[in-house]
């Protein structure tokens, strides 16, 4: 009897030290079972049908992640944790310090990469955005938009890696609608400014790799600004036309335009870009949202370009911020903006106004300056891969 009761014991020691033994988590919103592996080094197909098994019975539709529930990681193969050599230099340190978003309060999204025919592992990660000097050679040219202000107006192109590509680059609001308000300081902020001189920052490091840009939302007065305090004004125009205070009008002047433009221009790769910022409660911190075109033409493509720049975010602070993780969400939104444009689109919500972390995102113009650079890396990347 006792010598029975003994072997129970040893048995159920031997189970509950084997379940502890094996790793488990819970998936972060947006991450489709790709993502979730490869944050835990597990991201190849081997990896991949052992988890499936590990956790029959877990999975939503095509084996989507569910939200809270916990997963049980299969064993890392000896190899896999040997250092990887890379090349890729240092990107431009961001100096947000801000704590990772409370999980529990972000939208329930899935990420629907897993359900397209896309293998995330194989994307391309090179090359990384940095800051650089101009190539000399005798193909370097040097460009000038005025639009970016005395400082900025002047280029160099480094390179050619976004070269036979073209963006139709729209930043948020403008002219009578001023988007979202914050105050800071006792100013009041608003979006539309903030949104712009990002989206300039964008357009000049896009055109310094060889693109052409259309800025379809312009101020001729206010070309890339430093400093934390951007002037509010109503002066912008949709390449030169009075913005109309109608939002049907005024959402449908700005795809008409980037339409337009995009049955002129002879580039296969083509991307409409929308720039925005967010309003929530000041208590609710959050990383970027990426929106893709959930339309059956595009949306293969948009959803690849939307999960490259989530995942460029994500790298990009695990680079410049270990530890800090990133909960940044990819899901479709059926926005007119996106909806209504011809070329493939990505709608970009970079931070919350009004809480006190998010704001230190877009209000130091160094950050600025960063956001432009991870979201150039990732057209960068996106490009890379789009190429048969």
């Amino acid at each position: 009897m006792s010598f029975t009761r003994n072997c129970f014991i040893l048995v159920c020691l031997f189970v509950t030290f084997f379940t502890y033994a094996q790793e488990r988590d819970k998936p972060r919103n947006g991450e489709g079972v790709h993502a979730f592996l490869r944050r835990h080094n597990r991201d190849d197909n081997q990896y991949y049908q052992k988890f499936i098994k590990l956790n029959k019975g877990k999975f939503g539709k095509k084996n989507a992640l569910l939200s809270g529930v916990v997963y049980v990681l299969p064993p890392i193969a000896e190899d896999s944790n040997k250092p990887k050599v890379s090349n890729v230099p240092k990107v431009l340190e961001i100096p947000d310090v801000q704590d990772i978003p409370d999980e529990q309060n972000m939208p329930d999204v899935r990420n629907e990469l897993d359900t397209l025919d896309i293998n995330v592992s194989e994307l391309s990660e090179e090359p990384d955005y940095v800051e650089q000097q101009p190539v000399k050679n005798k193909k370097s040219k040097a460009g000038y938009q005025p639009l970016f202000g005395q400082k900025y107006a002047d280029y160099t192109i480094l390179d050619n890696e976004l070269d036979g590509a073209c963006f139709f680059l729209s930043s948020g609001h403008g002219g009578p609608d001023c988007g979202a308000i914050a105050k800071v300081d006792g100013r009041e902020l608003h979006e539309d400014e903030y949104a712009y001189d990002i989206t300039l920052r964008l357009a000049r490091n896009l055109l310094q790799h060889g693109a052409t840009v259309y800025i379809i939302i312009q101020d001729s007065n206010d070309g890339i600004r430093d400093g934390k305090y951007l002037n509010n004004s109503r002066k912008e125009t949709c390449m030169g036309a009075k913005i109309p205070l109608n939002q049907v009008a005024r959402l449908q002047q700005r795809t008409d335009k980037i339409n337009s433009l995009s049955r002129k221009s002879k580039e296969k790769y083509q991307r409409a870009v929308f720039i925005h910022l967010d309003s929530r409660s000041k208590k609710k911190q959050l990383d970027v949202f990426f929106y893709y075109q959930d339309k059956p033409e595009n949306r293969k493509k948009s959803l690849r370009l939307a999960e490259t720049m989530r995942r460029t975010f994500e790298d990009r602070y695990e680079k410049n911020q270990p530890g800090r993780g990133f909960s940044g969400t990819v899901s479709p939104r059926n926005l007119a903006v996106i909806r209504n444009t011809e070329p493939v689109s990505i709608f970009m919500e970079l931070a919350n106004m009004q809480n006190t972390f998010d704001q230190r995102r877009y209000i130091l113009d160094n950050n600025r300056q960063a956001l432009a650079n991870w979201m150039t890396l990732g057209f960068i990347r996106d490009y890379r891969n789009s190429r048969p």
